[in-house]
């Protein structure tokens, strides 16, 4: 085999780690990413949800 063609070979080779490496860091950022969108639309709200009906009645109280 001649050197030229082993330093193309080589070249390629590496390009094709570069564009797997790149396409791995890709997904695992998109994947966070999603994790954090799912994680915002059904997760579980810090803030307690009020009923229209509770609401009355406690403004009934505090008017008292």
């Amino acid at each position: 085999m001649k050197k030229s063609c082993l330093v193309a070979v080589i070249a390629v080779l590496a390009a094709v780690a570069g564009a797997l490496a790149a396409v791995a860091l890709y997904l695992n950022r998109r994947e966070k990413e999603l994790d954090e969108y799912e994680r915002l639309l059904f997760g579980e709200d810090d803030a307690e949800t009020v009923e229209p009906e509770e609401a009355a009645a406690e403004d009934e109280t505090d008017a008292e």
